[in-house]
């Protein structure tokens, strides 16, 4: 080939990278590692596993599979470090962080080369994308560990962390796990992924030069029976876990009513949206970023292209010019675009749902495809919203495409789908961009950009994508408990019917409240409600499954409360706290009717209550995240959507306002379930809610049988998040039940809370009205 030949083709020579000082540090363990617990390698006799290379299919190493008496050794290593650890201060914790993440760049490309070897990516992606974003990790965490006791006082570690890593980013999981729970003071148990152990090895090999104390960090290798183990394991107080949809809810599941603290960052379908008037050169090179980008196996890979009808044609036209050039290939050469698939079952996963796709044009690029482990550039146009392609995770460098004609339509088929990790939005104009951002039901949204992540931006999901957030000052939160110790909550029980019972003139039969009206209970039952002292005070209605299936679809009416400013809301919030003072003598004596007690101070509190969350109603702000882009990354704080609630039984009025207003001070809709002994507070407060200026279906309420509703609640697919404060125990069944549609679950575990203290309000419920969404927007030319 001449000089001219080159300059006429412009294709790339081969610029491969060595792979001899990682196969070196294989071979100097004799090929086969052990777990890493307590401060070294474990040989505990564990049988082996081989990790292969994809890209070649050639072994590299053998790694030990985890026992149950393997995670019973490193969690109790992890057990008795954690108490020095966390008594360590946040700036002795700071230092050993900020070693690891220079450790991380003094070992970058050993790192980088091993990654790519057991993963199969690209080492431009490893070397360039995966091992800063490691090290940007534990500088960032480093620096949050130093501020952690200014900035969040009396917060506490949650103890030992199980953190169980998917094998598309194996190091940089590791990273988003293992930095924050050490910067909150807690010890880790990690169980990497089958395919992908050995940088987890390798990084836990290099954390003795950090000076981390033994059994801070652990790792235990193995398959999916490890796993499971390991969350199901009694010595684990929290699980992080990255993976599968499907995983995910058979986790949330298992540790139904464990008491452990959960995060899921799960699966997603993450729409890719082109206006018309977007730059399409631009939006195809950030589009090869979005789904081809580590062979497509990203869980927020944009694997869904919607473009605008006028301008799609052209627009794949275009795309394909650009499929035809990628190349694949051995992942060690720099030149690579696309490396090789995980493994040859995951290779056949995706080969068989692009096979069993009989509708629109499936182009393929014409690039040529190594043998082994490798598939192409795919691209599926022509098919319909209701497509099992478009709606199911194929993991793969696969794309699927429809088109739209307005914004509207857009969004519509964006947020067709069960999950929402992520989006990404390509126009010229910032006004629709800005406008399409919030609508769209997604944890991420990238403006002109993709696949853009921070150690200071908040990522994860909503819908069945999971729930909790990685990075920021809202991830290193999931790690942390309040340090005040809460006591086991007694039952409040009803008063029992009297031999010889005192009944009123008039009979009182109270209703339920269901979009914005009373309404009749569905199963025509009541039961009497009655005082300490034997007075019957009234009876009241005895909801039923379709009751709460009325209250839901009420709730999801008034979903444009959410759009309502929140001065808005704030202002009704003073309202019905100006009204209910008005008349602040009857609910005073409704309480001592009810539960024997003066009731004066907890009408107060609720009063005060009121106007605590009608004052944050406009104050619960977001952030803009100091990202090292050209741009800004929002931390926008979102309404969940609908809110189920059982209410606390030993506060009948304050305990049900302590709820509710958080919930619509930020623009949620909520179903409550009030006090299940005491329940006629709740009924005399619909009439304040009535003549509140409180649009219909923002606030429903339901009584009876917290054992009978916490079911039909948790369990139903169009409640966004479920908060039980009941006496009765009910955590567990709350949690296992919302696994249904992964919603969040906010439970107490029979534990106590003084609803008149600090405890009773605050923070705590903002958030967990609230989710995070961080909008990505670069600037410049």
């Amino acid at each position: 080939m001449t000089v001219r030949d080159i300059f006429n083709d412009m294709s790339y020579g081969p610029a491969p990278e060595s792979a001899a000082e990682v196969l070196e540090w294989i071979a100097s363990h004799g090929g086969r590692f052990g777990h890493w617990i307590d401060g070294g390698f474990a040989d505990l006799g564990d049988r082996g596993f081989t990790s292969f290379n994809p890209a070649t299919g050639q072994p590299l190493a053998e790694v030990a599979q985890g026992t149950d008496a393997s995670l019973d050794v490193a969690i109790a290593a992890a057990r008795r470090a954690q108490p020095k650890w966390a008594k360590l201060s946040g700036h002795q914790r700071a230092k050993h962080l900020y070693a690891l993440a220079r450790l991380v760049q003094k070992h970058a490309r050993l790192l980088a080369v091993l990654e790519t070897l057991d993963n199969g990516k690209p080492i431009r992606e490893s070397r360039d994308i995966d091992v800063p974003l490691v090290a940007r990790h534990f500088y960032y965490h480093a620096g949050l560990a130093q501020l952690l006791a200014s900035e969040q006082p009396g917060m506490a570690p949650l103890g030992v962390c199980g953190a169980v890593i998917p094998w598309n980013f194996p190091l940089l999981m590791l990273a988003w796990k293992v930095a924050p729970a050490l910067a909150a003071g807690n010890t880790v148990v990690l169980k990497p992924a089958e395919f992908t152990p050995l940088t987890a090895l390798l990084f836990a090999e290099i954390s003795r030069e950090a000076g981390l104390p033994k059994g801070v960090l652990n790792i235990v290798t193995g398959d999916g029976d490890t796993g499971a183990a390991l969350v199901a394991h009694p010595g684990v107080d929290k699980i992080a876990f990255t993976g599968s949809t499907a995983v995910g809810r058979k986790i949330r599941a298992a540790t139904a009513g464990s008491g452990k603290a959960l995060t899921l960052e799960l699966g997603g379908k993450s729409p890719y949206i082109v206006f018309d008037d977007a730059d399409l050169d631009s939006a195809i090179e950030g589009l090869v970023d979005a789904i081809w980008f580590n062979q497509g196996q990203v869980c927020c890979a944009g694997s869904r292209l919607l473009v605008q009808e006028g301008v799609a044609e052209r627009f794949h036209a275009k795309l394909k010019t650009r499929m035809d050039g990628l190349r694949l290939g051995d992942p060690l050469d720099k030149c690579i675009d696309i490396g090789a698939i995980i493994d040859p079952s995951q290779l056949a996963s995706i080969t068989a749902m692009v096979d069993a796709c009989r509708e629109g044009e499936t182009y393929r690029a014409a690039c040529p495809l190594p043998a082994g482990c490798f598939y192409p550039p795919t691209l599926i146009t022509g098919l319909t919203a209701a497509s099992p392609l478009m709606q199911e995770e194929i993991f793969g460098p696969v794309l699927v495409s429809m088109t739209f004609r307005t914004p509207a339509e857009a969004v519509e088929l964006a947020n067709n789908c069960r999950y929402g990790l992520a989006a990404t939005v390509w126009t010229e104009n910032i006004n629709l961009a800005l406008d399409v951002a919030p609508k769209l039901k997604a944890g991420v949204v990238w403006v002109n950009a993709t696949n853009l992540f921070d150690a200071a931006a908040g990522f994860g999901g909503v819908r069945e994508s999971g729930f909790g957030r990685e990075g920021g000052w809202e991830g290193l939160l999931a790690y942390l408990k309040p340090a005040a110790t809460p006591k086991p909550l007694k039952p409040t029980l009803a008063s029992p019917a009297p031999r010889a019972p005192e009944t009123p003139e008039i009979d009182r039969t109270a209703k339920h409240y269901i979009g914005g009206k009373q309404a009749r209970p569905d199963g025509g039952y009541s039961r009497a409600i009655w005082s300490p002292r034997g007075k019957l005070l009234g009876h009241a209605g005895i909801g039923n499954r379709k009751d709460i299936r009325n209250a839901v679809e009420a709730a999801h009416a008034a979903k444009g409360w959410a759009r309502s400013t929140a001065h808005s809301r704030a202002q009704i919030l003073f309202y019905i706290a100006e009204n209910l003072s008005a008349r602040a003598a009857e609910f005073a004596a409704r309480l001592r009717d009810l539960t024997g007690k003066p009731g004066e101070a907890e009408v107060e509190a609720a009063i005060a209550r009121l106007f605590t969350y009608a004052a944050w109603a406009d104050k619960f702000d977001g952030a803009v995240k100091s990202v090292p882009i050209r741009g800004v990354a929002m931390a926008m704080n979102e309404p969940c959507g609908v809110i189920a609630a059982l209410c606390p039984d030993e506060a009948p009025l304050l305990g049900l306002i302590s709820l509710m207003a958080p919930a619509i001070a930020l623009g949620n809709t909520c179903v409550l379930v009030p006090s299940e002994p005491h329940p006629l507070a709740a009924t005399d407060f619909m009439q304040v809610l009535e003549c509140s200026d409180l649009p219909g279906g923002v606030v429903n309420i339901v009584t009876g049988s917290h054992a009978e509703l916490a079911k039909p609640l948790a369990s139903h697919m169009d409640v966004d998040a479920v908060w039980s404060f009941s006496s009765t125990p009910l955590s567990a069944l709350v949690e296992r039940e919302a696994a249904g549609n992964l919603k969040r679950a906010w439970v107490n575990h029979a534990r106590a809370r003084d609803w008149f203290g600090p405890e009773g309000e605050g923070r705590g419920f903002l958030r967990a009205a609230t989710e995070v969404k961080t909008v990505w927007v670069p600037y410049g030319e």
